[in-house]
């Protein structure tokens, strides 16, 4: 039975599920999936709601729901009894990205000639992760899900879900993404691209066996791209104009001194660089500007046209990153939409994970047609 395969609930698991070949014709070998869940499947594994996260997440989206100190997960409080993510209802099944740094085969892992996979790991696309999650379900001995949750490059993963195999997923709901990367997205993410690559530290990729990691280029990628994850009055509320406490940013020399805002993004950055590996965060930044749901498919319109998934849309009215024109793009061009629903929010684009009440109320919505 399944229930023998899966770990407790809210603690690591892993699944091998062999050799993956890229949707650009690469081979990656050996590849293992990490995952987490909550709840327990039906006997016929009838009840699996399957959520994907964003850039810099991973498979821990909340503590176990059985202890009494849970390690909090980065959507914490949504999952559990009687929650959104209802797990007196659902199995929820969070599994982390490949090309991830969190438990699935990315660049730091091990190739099968026993040095980390580093500049060899190929590029990898929104379908190859979604395509490596089908196959850690199938493993599993999952075969239906109730749902596919994502917001962000886990709502891209979301939709192509949805596309790519209509016969699985019950339904969808896509938080903050849209159809395809936008130029602008595709600009401020290479820039950050170029930052780690430029930093001496990165040896093209293969810094594993040096002692050494691109840290302060991963800093600087994670200082713009956190810009473009908040809200301009957000910040501005916030911090304003005030130097940090005890420096003078306005001294006779550059430099003395910072502003609020930059003591906060310095701290952004130094907490990423603790928990992330450089080389993952280019490999998924990548995924994220090959991400295309029109690719082969006739373009956008006629792709989204094609959907038969059920399919609710969400954005956030003062994101930047993935405006909510491009949510309205797929509400109104989806074969079979549920609806758009709009997080309002200073917070921009992080406001699917900052306004849990809101968010709340529009998974439960989703999950009332079940």
């Amino acid at each position: 039975m399944i229930q023998h395969t899966l770990p407790p609930e809210g603690q690591p698991g892993s699944i091998a599920i062999g050799d993956v070949i890229t949707e650009a014709g690469a081979t990656i070998n050996d590849v293992t999936v990490a995952f987490e869940r909550w709840g327990r499947p039906n006997a016929d594994f009838s009840n699996v709601v399957l959520l994907e996260h964003a850039l810099t997440g991973d498979a821990h989206a909340s503590g176990p729901v059985d202890t009494e100190h849970p390690t909090p997960g980065w959507w914490n409080g949504m999952i559990g009894s009687g929650r959104a993510l209802d797990t007196d209802r659902f199995c929820i099944i969070c599994t982390n990205v490949i090309g991830g740094c969190r438990g699935t085969t990315g660049p730091a892992s091990l190739h099968p000639d026993g040095a980390a996979w580093g500049s060899r790991f190929p590029a990898v696309s929104v379908r190859d992760a979604v395509n490596v999650e089908y196959m850690a379900l199938k493993e599993l001995g999952i075969h239906q899900l109730v749902a596919v949750v994502g917001g962000s490059l886990g709502g891209a993963r979301a939709l192509e879900w949805s596309l790519m195999h209509p016969d699985v997923v019950g339904r969808a709901l896509v938080l903050a993404a849209g159809a395809r990367a936008s130029a602008w997205q595709i600009g401020i993410q290479s820039a950050q691209i170029q930052f780690i690559e430029t930093d001496p530290h990165w040896y093209g990729g293969d810094y594993y066996s040096t002692g050494e990691a691109p840290v302060r280029g991963l800093g600087f990628a994670r200082r713009v791209a956190h810009l473009t994850y908040r809200g301009e009055l957000e910040l501005d509320d916030r911090f304003g104009a005030s130097a940090q406490a005890g420096e003078n940013p306005l001294g006779p020399s550059r430099g003395e001194g910072r502003f609020q805002v930059e003591s906060y993004l310095d701290h952004q950055a130094d907490k990423l660089a603790a928990r992330f590996d450089a080389g993952s965060y280019v490999v998924l930044t990548d995924m994220l500007n090959r991400y295309d749901i029109g690719r082969g498919r006739g373009g956008m319109n006629d792709a989204l046209a094609y959907s038969t998934v059920p399919t609710m849309v969400a954005g956030v009215d003062t994101d930047i990153l993935y405006p909510l024109h491009q949510q309205r793009h797929l509400a109104r061009n989806l074969g079979n939409c549920l609806g758009l629903r709009t997080i309002c929010s200073p917070t921009g684009h992080d406001g699917f994970l900052t306004e849990f009440d809101q968010v709340e109320a529009i998974i439960r919505e989703f999950f009332q047609v079940c």
